[in-house]
């Protein structure tokens, strides 16, 4: 009985349920938006694999197949994900993929620039020195733009609705609840974001150290300080010169917290704190990559880094 009405679904114009698109998605936090729009029409299927980087992964034979059948793929862009640009580069002309950090609305921010202090400088395109030297190698384009842009809740509000638009594009048969998907998962959004921003009014003004130079959305969007990184990307160690500078500012007492990341050694990280004033706060995951993926994970994600810094900074000495 069922194959028989089916047939007759499939048979009769009109009748047919609508075909809702395949969707592939870089990395855990684009996963959880996509999946929030697509609420219970579908699941978008992720390439990041938990605890891998984001910077250096290499696909496996099926997961390119998956994306080179994909009916869209959304993504952060090449700046942020370069192993995913030659699969797309394969795939058929036309086929459908949403670069998010070029999308229309997105709120970007330069990598900011090493200068002779030591320091960095946002505003000055041509400052070179060792410093510049090490970021030239060291896996960010420093005065570049900085890719890290789903940091910034704004952004993530902003792409829902590109996202609904594109799939929508693709099964206008579904945009009504697409479109409804997107809203309430940014008015979800908000009210983290909300909550995240009391969190972190005490630690407005406190100078603060990450492990990598990843943070700067997040920094801005909720008023922080950032003092420095103790790389400048993922792709090399350091430098002794930025290392030198960075422990001297932090045994000076210019420095509150710093804080390890998720998939670096935390060893470097109690090196430089030692004998200094400062805390050692839990190890941030600036993309998610140690959470369960899902609808959750964005907001999950946003609240567990305001959560490890406002622990940090709030923490009696």
């Amino acid at each position: 009985m069922r194959y028989i009405i089916t047939s007759l679904l499939t048979a009769i114009p009109g009748l047919a349920q609508a075909e809702v698109p395949a969707v592939v998605t870089d990395i855990p936090p684009v996963h959880a938006l996509v999946a929030q729009v697509m609420g219970d029409l579908g699941q978008p299927t992720l390439l990041l694999a938990k605890g891998a980087d984001e910077h250096d992964f290499q696909l496996r034979p099926s997961q390119a197949g998956a994306v080179a059948d994909a009916d869209l793929v959304v993504w952060i862009g090449p700046e942020l994900t370069p192993w995913l640009d030659s699969a797309l580069a394969g795939r058929p002309e036309g086929a459908a993929a949403l670069a998010l950090l070029h999308a229309e609305g997105t709120a970007l921010r330069a990598y900011a620039t090493p200068t002779e202090d030591g320091g960095t400088d946002e505003h000055d395109e041509h400052a070179h020195d060792a410093h510049a030297d090490e970021a030239a190698h060291d896996g960010h384009d420093h005065g570049a733009e900085d890719p890290h842009a789903w940091l910034d809740p704004d952004n993530a509000r902003s792409w829902l609705g590109t996202i609904a638009g594109e799939l929508s594009r693709l099964d206008p048969a579904n945009a009504a609840t697409y479109a409804g998907n997107a809203r309430a998962a940014a008015d979800r959004i908000t009210a983290t974001d909300a909550e995240i921003a009391a969190l972190l009014a005490p630690a407005k003004g406190k100078p603060i150290v990450t492990f990598h130079d990843a943070f700067g959305y997040f920094a801005d969007h909720y008023g922080l300080t950032l003092a420095g990184s103790i790389a400048l990307g993922d792709a090399t160690s350091p430098g002794a010169a930025r290392l030198r500078d960075l422990r001297s500012d932090m045994a000076g007492g210019a420095v509150l917290c710093i804080f390890p990341e998720v998939q670096h050694d935390p060893a470097l990280v109690s090196q430089m704190a030692e004998g200094t004033d400062a805390r050692i706060g839990a190890a941030l995951d600036p993309v998610g990559s140690s959470m369960e993926p899902g609808p959750e994970a964005y907001e999950a994600m946003l609240k567990a880094i305001g959560t490890a810094i406002a622990d940090c900074v709030t923490r009696p000495a």
